[in-house]
């Protein structure tokens, strides 16, 4: 449906965009994650054609749309801070994309009144229709915006950190309803995110930003389970880095050795093993498999327990255990235990040390 090909935008001195390429299937919702400044706004905002790229073409369903407007691209907008006309009421603001077209193209006032009843029931908002902006809620301003986006009936609907002005429940309430409504509608959507959480909840694939380039392309299950830079690793969820010594297929942490069969070439190198604290258990000081640490301070976050370890050799972890096996341990601070990583990935020093870590905005 979008086709995104080699586009380049840079600001003065500054690449925003850097030959990036990305193609989007026909009712599909992909969203653009990255730190600030990566360039995921700047990418929705050339879709959109609220911006001209320097270098690069897009494409909608074949059709060369470089040089269209963004009236002419068909797309639905939806803005962070929603945009809404104050002096219109909740009806006025949605049937105003209506409106405003020219005369030929405008449908008939019955027309667009059935189109924006419709579209507030679709929204849960049509009690609200004689209200003014000022009289809602943020997610009820959100809700609005979104039918506004949606009455001009969008090739392609996009947003911009959609709910990043709202607090955190209702965040959490609006992006399952946005994914709800994307199934009833099928309506191909992009929308822009620095939560990651928002990303892997909400979309069908993401698309992981740094630096004007595209780091990885994936399912939410991919991208999480197979970070392939230590950028993407790093930038989704927690991590605990430990440095190791890379020799022949095996990563040496602290005398715990590791296969690393992808690595069979490399003779002697160092590198640095990436593992979450839920793939971190809390063993035996004894165990063999494990590395020595001690017990720091333990936190009860719901139904998980987070505990700071430090290691013999100085390094600070984070491990999360459910509250079940918190209990069997029965942890007490300073207590010598045995730390064992379940789940593991290895990559050299010489990557995590690469220009993918140096953004300032990470």
């Amino acid at each position: 449906m979008i086709d995104i090909r080699n586009i380049t935008k840079t600001f003065g001195g500054f690449i925003a965009l850097n030959d990036v390429s990305l193609p989007i299937a026909e009712g599909e919702l992909v969203a653009l994650l990255g730190p600030s400044g990566s360039g995921k706004t700047t990418l929705l905002r050339i879709i959109a054609g609220l911006e001209t790229a320097d270098r690069g073409t897009i494409r909608f369903a074949g059709l060369d749309a470089t040089e269209l407007s963004a009236r002419e691209r068909q797309v639905g907008f939806v803005f962070q801070h929603y945009a809404l006309f104050r002096h219109m009421t909740v009806f006025e603001n949605v049937a105003f994309g209506l409106r405003v077209r020219p005369r030929s193209e405008r449908p008939a006032e019955s027309e667009i009144k059935r189109r924006v009843e419709e579209l507030l029931e679709l929204v849960h908002i049509g009690r609200l229709a004689d209200r003014y902006p000022s009289q809602l809620s943020g997610g009820q301003r959100q809700r609005v915006a979104l039918a506004r986006a949606l009455a001009i009936e969008p090739r392609v609907l996009l947003l911009d950190e959609p709910f990043g002005a709202l607090d955190a429940q209702v965040r959490k309430d609006l992006r399952r309803w946005l994914r709800r409504l994307h199934d009833t509608l099928g309506i191909t959507g992009v929308f822009v995110t620095h939560d990651q959480e928002e990303a892997l909840e909400v979309a069908d694939r993401v698309v992981v930003m740094s630096q004007g380039r595209i780091e990885q392309v994936g399912t939410p299950t991919e991208i999480y389970d197979n970070p392939r830079t230590p950028f993407v690793y790093q930038f989704l969820g927690n991590v605990n880095s430990l440095p190791c010594q890379v020799r022949r297929g095996e990563a040496d942490v602290h005398g715990l050795i590791m296969p690393a069969p992808e690595y069979a070439g490399i003779s002697n190198a160092p590198g640095v093993v990436f593992v979450r604290p839920h793939d971190l258990d809390i063993a035996d000081e004894d165990h063999p498999a494990s590395l020595v640490a001690k017990v720091g301070h333990q936190t009860i976050l719901g139904p998980v327990v987070r505990v700071e370890l430090e290691t013999s050799y100085g390094e600070h972890l984070e491990a999360e255990l459910t509250r079940a096996r918190h209990a069997e341990l029965g942890l007490s601070q300073g207590a010598s235990v045995g730390v064992r990583l379940r789940r593991a990935q290895l990559f050299l020093t010489e990557a995590v040390r690469g220009p993918e870590l140096r953004n300032d905005d990470v």
